[in-house]
Formats: C-alpha cells, sequence, structure tokens
C-alpha cells in the first residue's frame, strides 16, 4: 500500500486526485499506477485501470490470475468491473468511498454473487494515511 501511496502523491503533480494502484504477483510488482484522468483528458484514465492495463501487457495477457491489486481508495464500479474483467485474484483497499464505492460503502461489484470470479477484498489498510492525503488534496483546492 505503500507504493500505491506514492504513486498516488505523483499524480497531484498533474492535478489528478492522489489515488495509486500496485499490481503484484506473487510479491513481485507487475505495474504501478496513479490517476491520470486530468493529464490525458480521460475520464477512464483512473488508476485501476491503467494499471490493469499495464499488468497484461507486463504479463502478455488479458486475463490476470493470481494478481493482488493495492489501490489507495475503493474501486469505483467501473474499475470493480475492470478488475472482475480481469480476474485478479484479491484487492486491498485504503480508503473507503462513500459517494462511489463499489467494494462495500455503496455497492458490492466486487462481491456479487453473479459475476464471473470471487475476488477477496480487504478494506481500511493505512486507511488513515490514505484518506488524509484525499482530504489534503482536495482542502487544498477549496
Amino acid at each position: 500500500m505503500r507504493l500505491a501511496l506514492e504513486a498516488g502523491r505523483e499524480a497531484t503533480t498533474h492535478d489528478d486526485v492522489p489515488v495509486g494502484c500496485v499490481v503484484s504477483k506473487a510479491g513481485r510488482v507487475i505495474a504501478t499506477a496513479r490517476n491520470e484522468r486530468e493529464l490525458r483528458s480521460d475520464p477512464t484514465a483512473h488508476a485501476e485501470v491503467l494499471a490493469v492495463r499495464a499488468a497484461a501487457l507486463a504479463l502478455g495477457g488479458w486475463r490476470l490470475p493470481g494478481c493482488e491489486v493495492h489501490v489507495t481508495l475503493e474501486p469505483c464500479p467501473m474499475c470493480a468491473g475492470a478488475l472482475l474483467a480481469a480476474r485478479v485474484e484479491r484487492v486491498v483497499f485504503g480508503a473507503a468511498d462513500p459517494k462511489l464505492g463499489a467494494a462495500g460503502s455503496v455497492t458490492q461489484v466486487l462481491r456479487d454473487p453473479r459475476a464471473p470470479v470471487r475476488i477477496d477484498v480487504t478494506g481500511g489498510v493505512l486507511a488513515e494515511e490514505c484518506s488524509k492525503e484525499l482530504g489534503d488534496f482536495f482542502a487544498a483546492r477549496r
């Protein structure tokens, strides 16, 4: 999660919300990404989507079995869908997202029994630190 926090901090250099994501397999980092919606003028350039794309390229296929995703903010429905489609094994997130969280805060996309795979989800890892990064970012813009 510390690597994801570092990646998230980099997003602020181009006015993006400080969300970072790391994809690993067997303890080895496969891909790291940060939000780049502002940078790319792309509403889909969330950290999770970019990290999953990079991991798929690195591993040579769209399926990411055995991969673990660490992200500083609870995935939104779009990102949760991408994680399901990629068949990741586990998602660990820091701060809960009471507005768009799709891992339990608002909806349960990652744990939907109709989904094609079951993803192990752990939330609240370094939650205070992740929440502080987000809070500081938005406070500076008010």
